[in-house]
């Protein structure tokens, strides 16, 4: 009986961080010790960070975590089963928000596995069964992949933070290889602590969108258009109320106000839909932060059609500190 592959555990953090937690579930979960490797990459950009432990790697597999995400302890053995496939290059699933965290975090977590995100929501909620899919499923804190065939696709694109994993799966499915989202590979991970902190993420999200949009555009791309386009509309909107109710427009700028109540009661029935699972009081909450997320998106798209690009992420190897822990 042949032994199972080596798997390695990369968590990228910051220099000086003593608390990992992702380090201590990384070493529970259930695979053979000597099997399993972990590296802890200190720096202060991401993708230079895994990237460097991806050369370093002993691993066939390597399993992508975020330094507070806390994987299922049968993760690895559930995606070995995937891995036997050898068109699957990447597998993904969802972080889930634990039940203990606090209830703000709770409502930050109904808005981000909603159907107002889109496909995006199967980052964030268990959707469906076990699929191909693409890079709008897939989230890199809990992630696993063939190292050969990312350092092959050259590894993440050190200009980008975020977005340096959607980039590079976008080159993997382009190359024919198979992404696959498995909604019971499950990690979890609390969201942002404060309404500050989840708007700064939209914000984020939306320039990281942007910026790879700049730097490897794709036909799917078009859809990402969608919040800095209802950014436009939303203002628009705005500026059409105060001129009609001035006189200076026709009534035909009103049409535009219908469009935006019809968005706005989907919302709510958005909300109303949720409100079996996560109750009322969460649904409720949710329901502002829903609309107020597409137009922070959509602003951080636009921030990001307009910053300036590198073309790396601006640190060195030698800039990553690399510390192998034992399991």
């Amino acid at each position: 009986m042949s032994e199972p592959p080596i798997v390695t555990i990369i968590i990228p953090t910051r220099p000086g961080q003593a608390d990992i937690p992702a380090v201590a579930a990384a070493r529970a979960l259930d695979y053979p010790a000597d099997r399993l490797e972990i590296l802890v990459a200190r720096g202060r950009q991401p993708a230079v960070q895994r990237n460097v432990a991806l050369r370093a790697a002993r691993g066939d597999l390597v399993y992508f975590l975020d330094d507070d995400t806390l994987p299922d302890a049968g993760n690895i053995r559930r995606a070995l089963t995937a891995f036997q496939d050898p068109a699957v290059t990447i597998l993904g699933g969802p972080n889930l928000c634990p039940a203990t965290a606090p209830p703000l975090e709770q409502v930050f977590a109904v808005v981000l596995g909603s159907w107002a995100m889109s496909s995006s929501r199967a980052r964030y909620s268990a959707v469906g069964s076990r699929r191909p899919t693409s890079e709008k499923e897939l989230i890199l804190c809990n992630m696993m992949a063939r190292r050969k065939e990312i350092l092959a696709h050259g590894g993440f694109d050190e200009a980008l933070y975020p977005n340096e994993e959607n980039a590079l799966m976008d080159a993997v499915q382009k190359s024919g290889q198979t992404l696959l989202y498995d909604p019971e590979f499950i990690a979890y991970r609390r969201p942002r602590p404060t309404l500050r902190a989840f708007f700064k993420m939209m914000f984020t999200y939306g320039r990281g969108r942007a910026e790879q949009f700049r730097l490897h555009p794709t036909p799917g791309s078009a859809l990402n258009f969608a919040p800095p386009l209802f950014c436009v509309y939303a203002v628009s909107c705005v500026i059409g109320a105060v001129l009609i109710g001035g006189g200076y427009l026709p009534a035909v700028v009103a049409w535009a106000g219908a469009l935006m109540a019809l968005y706005l009661f989907l919302a709510v029935v958005q909300a109303l839909r949720g409100v079996p699972r996560h109750g009322f009081v969460r649904s409720a909450l949710a329901l502002p932060l829903q609309v107020a997320s597409h137009f922070v998106y959509g602003l951080g798209f636009w921030r990001g059609l307009t910053t300036r690009l590198k073309s790396s992420g601006g640190k060195t190897a030698t800039e990553v500190q690399l510390d192998s822990t034992k399991t």
